[in-house]
């Protein structure tokens, strides 16, 4: 029954109020939400966010009067979001904090008959507790099946259903015989409204690392083509220093009477490389381990031949203290 002028005028400034005291919003989907779990949704909510439903004309109706009362207001993009079965979510709060609510209160549900799947089905194989007259049923579906202890058994896992194809009976009947309950269903988002700009919901999935990443990849871009370009620009101009090093080192290094102190280091490893050799394995820890005793040995030579001819304080040996 259609609402009485008072209670669309409640309905209308109500709306006006949630647009005027909440900068940001959900545009949300409800199809095949059933009321008990919208008003889980809404109690989940509560104190976070507020959840409006209503008729689109109603809503975009009180959108553009809003618009009108207050021209050049953002608002106005929300009207043509305003298709469908579909409602807002208001609130000031973390945007990602409120979308794992919405997200997180779903409900398992059959598949009815004309409905268009919004996920793929697959059943596992195995067992199905259909006894073997329903072998033709099966049969029916294109279902690979076997005889096992008194029962129809599937030798592989079938895809029943498509995403986006409609759900015929058989299909439903079969699923229903298993009591499986393909699909879950709660408030889908669809749009994000956030002081005054309007995108999809799935730019909430842009975390800080995948925003690291692709500044990372645009970063490496710029840098090629600015080296390629011959044009110095801040991605590029590191990457010039160190071609620039290299270059210079290159030439240093086939000079016989010049060098310079970051060059040298180059220089006599070319000459040398085995100085730089790592002294945790091979030869080398054996012949640092065998140098070692033959150094204390003449360490002890010495202490030997300074003791044999006078005591700590300078005298003799023979003398007494």
């Amino acid at each position: 029954m259609p609402l009485s002028a008072e209670r669309k005028s409640e309905y209308f400034d109500k709306l006006k109020e949630l647009v005027t005291n909440y900068s940001k919003c959900f545009v949300v989907e409800v199809d095949n939400v059933g009321s008990k779990q919208l008003q889980s949704t809404r109690k989940d909510l509560r104190g976070k966010a507020e959840v409006l439903m209503g008729k689109n004309t109603m809503m975009r109706k009180c959108l553009r009067d809003f618009v009108e009362e207050n021209p050049g207001s953002p608002v106005e993009k929300l009207i043509e979001t305003c298709r469908g079965n579909v409602g807002f979510v208001f609130t000031n709060g973390d945007l990602g904090e409120v979308r794992e609510i919405l997200e997180s209160n779903t409900r398992p549900a059959p598949a009815k008959v004309g409905s268009l799947a919004p996920a793929q089905v697959v059943v596992p194989k195995g067992p199905t507790g259909c006894d073997p007259g329903q072998t033709a049923f099966f049969q029916t579906l294109q279902i690979a099946t076997k005889i096992s202890r008194g029962q129809i058994e599937m030798v592989n896992d079938p895809e029943l259903i498509k995403e986006g194809n409609k759900v015929t009976a058989p299909k439903a009947a079969l699923l229903q015989k298993l009591s499986i309950m393909p699909f879950t269903y709660g408030v889908l988002l669809k749009s994000v409204y956030d002081n005054g700009s309007l995108f999809d919901a799935k730019v909430l999935d842009i975390t800080d690392d995948v925003l690291a990443a692709k500044f990372s990849e645009a970063l490496k871009s710029i840098a090629a083509l600015s080296l390629a370009l011959g044009m110095p620009t801040q991605a590029s101009v590191p990457h010039s220093i160190a071609n620039a090093f290299k270059a210079i080192l290159s030439i240093t290094i086939e000079l016989e009477n010049y060098s310079f102190e970051k060059a040298d280091l180059y220089e006599e490893y070319l000459k040398d490389p085995s100085k730089f050799a790592g002294s945790g394995g091979g030869g080398g820890g054996d012949a640092g381990a065998a140098d070692a005793p033959a150094e204390e040995e003449e360490e002890e030579e010495e202490e030997a031949d300074i003791g044999g001819g006078m005591d700590m304080f300078g005298a003799d040996d023979g003398g007494d203290y």
